[in-house]
């Protein structure tokens, strides 16, 4: 029995020799597009530390928690989620004994908001098809890989000025979504001529846009518009739910729009103006003025 454990022990490969059978896996396995996509896109953030090297039964949770990567802690999140499912892989697969456990990066919630003075600047230097994705997404709140990118012109009901998004993992995602007059007009333009099929076409025949390029518009914008790195494109769907609640001071309808199905998550996205704060604030200074002059 020893010596079956040595063996196994032994026949470990390395992270980056494992990374070519990790990698057939994800494109062949039942996984949603997205999650195919997280996984490649954090090997790639994985490949690029110093630790491709080791060997995969040498790899070691204080190694792990010492690796440091470029970019947000959402980013190393992505590298050692994908690390943690290639080592479960490994032990499946009877290569490693043990899957060590590490802690994550503390993630900090997006609080910041794609508002009208953002889309401005962006608009003015963003190549299609992203000028029409930002519309849509901060006048819809719609997640952009799952469901804008998936939108399809059977799902526009233009009489009614109504959506039906149909890709979502829960009932409450699959929901009708109004239309503002500015989405029906760029919808009718993106869509003229044809009755069916991806509201934003694939260069390649029969398929949607994918999210790499339009990350890669989106990182050249957001850069020439001069906004901060934390500016991410799903700051448009925030700022869809924030602005609805303002004026409607209705949770649940915008808990319906953007297709949640608890409060907790609903109120991430909510950041109510604090309007009513500072005018109470305000008037309490000028009420002390005011009674400070009258007894003057």
């Amino acid at each position: 029995m020893k010596e079956m454990r040595e063996a196994v022990y032994r026949k470990a490969p390395t992270l980056r020799e494992f990374s070519k059978r990790f990698l057939v896996w994800v494109d062949t396995a039942r996984l949603e597009p997205e999650t195919k996509r997280y996984y490649r896109n954090g090997w790639r953030l994985r490949a690029a530390t110093t630790a491709g090297g080791m060997r995969m039964d040498r790899i070691k949770a204080d190694a792990i928690e010492a690796l440091r990567f470029n970019g947000s802690a959402a980013n190393a999140n992505n590298a050692l989620r994908t690390l943690r499912r290639m080592l479960n892989k490994a032990k499946e697969a009877s290569l490693i004994r043990e899957v060590p456990r590490f802690k994550l990066f503390k993630e900090q919630s997006r609080e910041l908001r794609l508002d009208d003075d953002a889309e401005r600047k962006l608009l003015a230097v963003a190549e299609e098809p992203l000028s029409d994705i930002i519309v849509i997404m901060r006048d819809t709140g719609q997640r952009n890989v799952r469901e804008l990118y998936r939108m399809r012109i059977e799902n526009v009901h233009w009489e009614h000025n109504l959506i039906f998004n149909p890709n979502s993992k829960s009932p409450e995602g699959r929901r009708w979504i109004p239309m503002s007059e500015r989405v029906k007009e760029t919808l009718r333009r993106l869509c003229e001529g044809r009755n069916e099929g991806w509201v934003f076409q694939s260069r390649y025949k029969g398929k949607h846009i994918g999210a790499a390029m339009v990350n890669r518009r989106w990182v050249k914008a957001r850069c020439a518009a001069g906004l901060p790195d934390d500016v991410v494109l799903y700051c448009a769907r925030h700022d869809f739910g924030s602005y609805v609640l303002e004026p409607t001071g209705n949770l649940k309808v915008v808990m319906d729009a953007m297709g949640h199905n608890d409060v907790a998550t609903a109120m991430k996205y909510q950041h109510p103006e604090l309007e009513i704060v500072r005018t109470a604030l305000n008037s309490r200074h000028i009420l002390r003025h005011t009674k400070g002059t009258a007894v003057a």
